[in-house]
């Protein structure tokens, strides 16, 4: 397999070459983008550059080689689980945030793949040797519930449950601002930035696939929200996307929101609390439920504090 060539072009007010290219590259980590160009793999205007703290003013032409994945043997990582449920065909975890559901350059280790192998290692080769039991994804600072299939009947059947829609799930989002109504679908076409490979962008129907977000107001604050979002679809990063397409970011979203948050947060306030499914095997549909993280639940209490000391 070759190595892949990516081409970006920086924006002003441009700045640190690795930031640039950690927030246009989706799947690589900042320490494995700054060791590419260490490695010489980084051009920007033609020249090789090898600092990875290079100050860039903007509208530069920056290349950068990706070599192919190597192929590497996944070892179990007894990593502590939050189970909620499990059977003979899956499990449903409560991921935390910071943890990276699968392999990718950069995170080779400390993934939920990882920890799964250690607990259930049948897992192994389900649905894909790197991604083993892997029906879906959720995003590395995003916290809350995710399905892993433990054998390839489970795996082929919670497939067909995400494509035919019959899998539900229920997120909470803490927002800046207020949406236009207390309840509504947000309904666009979503692709790549192709300006920032990292990013999404609500794009022309031509461009993009289509995607669907229902959300309702569980509170309201002064100057935020607190809704309740149903993803119709399942695009990447489509709330997130969402919620910003319609004037209310996510609190914490330096991607799509606010470079500085508005609260002091570590990452962005989502958190998939509730998902329904039909179990495998079965035709009993059953929801399951995960708690608000530990630190959402911080941030709330302290913002519901304060608004109440200066209402």
């Amino acid at each position: 397999m070759n190595a892949k060539i990516l081409r970006i072009v920086s924006e002003p007010p441009g700045g640190r070459l690795d930031h640039i290219l950690s927030s246009n590259i989706e799947d690589c980590s900042r320490n494995h983008l700054q060791k590419l160009v260490r490695d010489r793999r980084v051009q920007v205007n033609g020249m090789v550059i090898t600092k990875p703290s290079y100050r860039l003013e903007g509208k530069e032409i920056i290349e950068i080689e990706i070599p192919p994945l190597k192929e590497i043997a996944l070892k179990p990582e007894p990593i502590p689980l939050d189970i909620l449920f499990e059977n003979k065909d899956l499990l449903i975890l409560n991921k935390p945030a910071g943890m990276v559901v699968h392999p990718s350059p950069g995170h080779d280790t400390g993934t939920l793949v990882h920890a799964v192998l250690a607990y259930a290692p049948d897992i192994e080769g389900i649905g894909g040797e790197r991604r083993p039991g892997v029906v879906h994804r959720l995003d590395k600072d995003t916290s809350g519930l995710i399905l892993m299939a433990k054998n390839d009947a489970a795996y082929r059947e919670l497939q067909t449950q995400f494509t035919e829609r019959i899998v539900k799930k229920t997120y909470i989002a803490l927002v800046d601002g207020k949406p236009p109504t207390p309840t509504g679908q947000i309904e666009t076409s979503i692709g790549r930035d192709p300006a920032h490979r990292k990013r999404m962008a609500v794009v022309p129907a031509s461009r993009g696939r289509p995607a669907v977000s229902h959300y309702r107001t569980l509170e309201n604050f002064p100057d935020h929200t607190l809704l309740q979002v149903h993803p119709i679809t399942g695009r990447t990063h489509q709330i997130r996307l969402h919620l910003a397409f319609v004037g209310c970011p996510v609190v914490g979203d330096r991607v799509y929101g606010r470079r500085k948050a508005s609260l002091v947060i570590n990452r962005q306030f989502l958190h998939a609390a509730k998902i329904a499914i039909r179990l495998p095997g079965t035709r009993e549909y059953k929801e399951f439920e995960a708690p608000l993280a530990e630190d959402l639940e911080e941030v709330l209490t302290s913002l519901k504090r304060d608004t109440i000391r200066t209402s």
